[in-house]
């Protein structure tokens, strides 16, 4: 079979760590009256419907201390503190929040926040595209995206025309370059060498997953780590497990970057990653869990990883604790409404295709149980619609970054 090779050119830190004491320390003196009025208690009650009763005592607790009487600077000063602090924890107001969802916000709607991945994709790509026009507009070349892609999956097919579609959409030109599934590996890596050395791509990619006979990590250290939009090279997965700068891959990227401009607080929070595979999984978790103050900043949360061998009564036991949870086991329905605590935020990366029995048809579903979960979560993603469109826009910001040559 010959390798066919088409071608596409288009002219075209939220979670720092605070340092006053944690809200729920403090308490204000005797002589300060707590008077905050009833539409405030109202409004904190809605605002902190994900939080639990403690830390829903502690932010009234800060937002009384701050409102106490301004004739005494001594007791005023301590009130801006912790209401300082409680902002960096909670992160963006309501409404910021609410616009990132699908359904509009109610303070009197029971059922989650449903965060529109699509949405918040188009953010990023608008974001890539003003800053491609910046880089060319100062005489750099254009990025370059080439993806390799071996034999006729189906899924891949659809995931690489997304990818390429992007990419055109935003002015980075691309290219794929197809071959069949009976490569052999030392052709695939003597492919990989030459696009390494062509100084016309920026970016490479070899799409996963590949032929039984093709040793996978040999594929991707094949790839130059400076040219690796996928972050899957080994220099790379060393740096981000270092907290250093670094090409993260790109679901990854997008879990983190999803939570981030939710307003999603992380810090002291308590994480459930479910799945431990090394391009996700593992990746979300080292996000999540490191410091906020490190080289490349991360969550500072407390992160359990479950995976296949977690015996569902375990699995149970910790997601219930968990303020947010990350499923991406590749099991529907994993996740059921008994197994989250209320208000926590559920994000789901899981990609199954089942029967539906009603129409007949194959669907796309997550891990989660979606319409049941989202009555008691706080957030939640859909699938489609959530994690898989904010995946390719920030392939397509790696893309960049590596052109930039940022990293290396």
């Amino acid at each position: 079979m010959v390798g066919l090779r088409l071608q596409s050119l288009v002219p075209v830190n939220f979670c720092s760590r605070p340092s006053a004491p944690p809200v729920t320390q403090l308490r204000p003196p005797p002589s300060v009256p707590l008077c905050p009025g009833s539409s405030l208690v109202a409004w904190l009650r809605r605002r902190f419907r994900p939080w639990g009763p403690t830390d829903m005592a502690a932010a009234t607790t800060a937002f009384s201390f701050s409102f106490a009487s301004s004739s005494s600077s001594a007791l005023l000063r301590p009130g801006l503190a912790p209401l300082r602090r409680w902002r960096a924890l909670t992160g963006p107001a309501p409404r910021a929040a609410c616009s990132a969802s699908s359904s509009p916000c109610s303070a009197d709607s029971d059922e989650a926040t449903v965060i529109s991945g699509t949405k918040l994709a188009n953010q990023v790509l608008q974001e890539v595209q003003r800053d491609v026009e910046s880089w060319i507009s100062v005489g750099n070349k254009r990025p370059h995206l080439t993806v390799v892609l071996v034999g006729d999956n189906p899924a891949s097919h659809i995931y690489v025309r997304n990818k390429i579609k992007a990419a055109a959409a935003v002015g980075i030109s691309s290219e794929i370059i197809v071959r069949p599934k009976d490569i052999s590996e030392e052709e695939l890596l003597d492919l990989t060498v030459q696009l390494n050395k062509d100084s016309r791509v920026s970016g490479l990619l070899v799409q996963l997953p590949l032929p039984d006979h093709i040793d996978e990590r040999r594929v991707c250290n094949a790839i130059a780590p400076e040219k690796d939009v996928d972050g899957f090279h080994i220099m790379n997965i060393g740096r981000l497990c270092l907290d250093q700068p670094s090409i993260i891959p790109a679901t990854a990227a997008a879990v983190w970057e999803i939570i981030k401009r939710t307003g999603i607080p992380t810090f002291g929070k308590n994480v459930v990653v479910a799945g431990r595979s090394k391009n996700v999984g593992m990746p979300i978790s080292m996000l999540l869990h490191t410091d906020g103050e490190h080289e490349r900043p991360g969550g500072d949360a407390t992160v359990t990883i479950t995976h296949r061998y977690t015996p569902k009564e375990q699995l149970k036991i910790h997601t219930q604790l968990a303020d947010i949870v990350i499923v991406a086991a590749g099991v529907p329905k994993l996740i059921t409404t008994d197994m989250v605590k209320e208000g926590a935020a559920v994000i789901d990366v899981g990609i199954n295709h089942i029967h539906d029995p009603l129409t007949g048809k194959t669907k796309l579903v997550g891990d989660v149980d979606f319409e049941e979960v989202k009555k008691k979560a706080g957030f939640i993603t859909p699938v489609p619609g959530g994690v898989g469109p904010m995946t390719v826009a920030m392939l397509l910001k790696n893309t960049l970054l590596v052109a930039k040559k940022l990293i290396y």
